[in-house]
């Protein structure tokens, strides 16, 4: 007979370049290891690993066993967290993917005072400058975005408005002047954010009659967190282009101020997308419910 422990030996060994390396995810002895492995081999009269040099290899009967063992522990853990919902408990874990400077600055405050109010939960929460480019890297349950996203079949929440400005500090408009129509542009120090899958030196603007046009700059610096440009920014290193989340309270404070302010850019509202296998899960549910009432409640200009 099996129980819920083989089931996590297994899934652990398979994933395992060796013996040893099982040992150390599985925090026991290697010889343990070796001697649990032969004992469940011997109770199924089965070979489930074929050992040797080089890394662990299933069997046929091993990775049937494997994929069963991964279906079962899925629908143990839905089972678990069914009736704990039912029960109103917030509990397990919940990781969360966010922008550098977006998560860092928002989304860790929120995510730190919902655990804290729910002590049963345990919360991750990794930073990336693509994050959608991280989506099938791992098991993750909440994603924060910020801006246009490709035409993805997923469960989407919008949690606030986000528009998109050009900025600059005002000592710099004082020591080179601020560009009053998008094609003196090009006579300014300009930088962008260098993201992976975006191209930051195209700037689609709306003018005030309503009329689109594409503008190309030519970068000067640039850097991969979005809060580091701003920083520059502030210390009148040049233009660039930041979301209103980020410059609201430097515009209010006069510390920034817009160019080109009759000219707008795309929105990049804030979106919380939910891993399919996270929808419905009492925690998810109540975690984005708290993104939306304090990230959309956030002051704008």
């Amino acid at each position: 007979m099996l129980d819920v422990p083989d089931l996590r030996f297994l899934i652990a060994l398979s994933t395992a370049p060796s013996l040893a390396a099982a040992a150390r995810s599985l925090n026991v002895t290697p010889p343990a290891v070796s001697q649990r492995l032969a004992a469940l081999e011997d109770r199924l009269r089965l070979r489930l690993i074929e050992r040797g040099r080089g890394q662990l290899r299933l069997t046929a009967e091993g990775g049937y066993l494997v994929d069963r063992a991964k279906s079962i522990l899925d629908d143990v853990e839905r089972l678990s967290e069914e009736m704990s919902a039912r029960a109103g408990r917030i509990e397990g874990p919940i990781h969360v993917i966010a922008p550098f400077g977006f998560g860092r600055l928002r989304v860790a405050p929120v995510l730190a005072h919902f655990g804290n109010e729910n002590p049963d939960l345990r919360p991750t929460l990794s930073l990336s400058e693509d994050p959608v480019g991280v989506m099938n890297e791992g098991l993750w349950d909440v994603l924060i975005h910020v801006g246009r996203l490709p035409n993805l079949r997923i469960t989407q929440h919008k949690l606030a408005s986000n528009r998109r400005f050009l900025v600059a500090s005002p000592d710099y408009a004082r020591r080179f002047g601020l560009p009053q129509r998008p094609e003196e542009v090009s006579a300014h120090r300009v930088g962008v954010v260098r993201e992976n899958r975006a191209d930051t030196t195209l700037w689609p603007l709306t003018g005030p009659d309503g009329v689109e046009t594409s503008l190309r700059v030519q970068s000067v610096f640039g850097c991969n967190d979005g809060e580091a440009l701003r920083g520059w920014a502030l210390d009148g290193y040049g233009i660039v282009e930041r979301s209103e989340w980020s410059v609201s309270a430097d515009l209010s404070a006069g510390r920034l101020v817009r160019v080109l302010p009759d000219w707008s850019l795309p929105d990049a509202d804030i979106l919380a997308l939910l891993n399919p296998r996270a929808v419905r899960l009492l925690r998810i549910d109540k975690f984005v419910d708290r993104l939306t009432a304090e990230i959309g409640a956030a002051p704008i200009i």
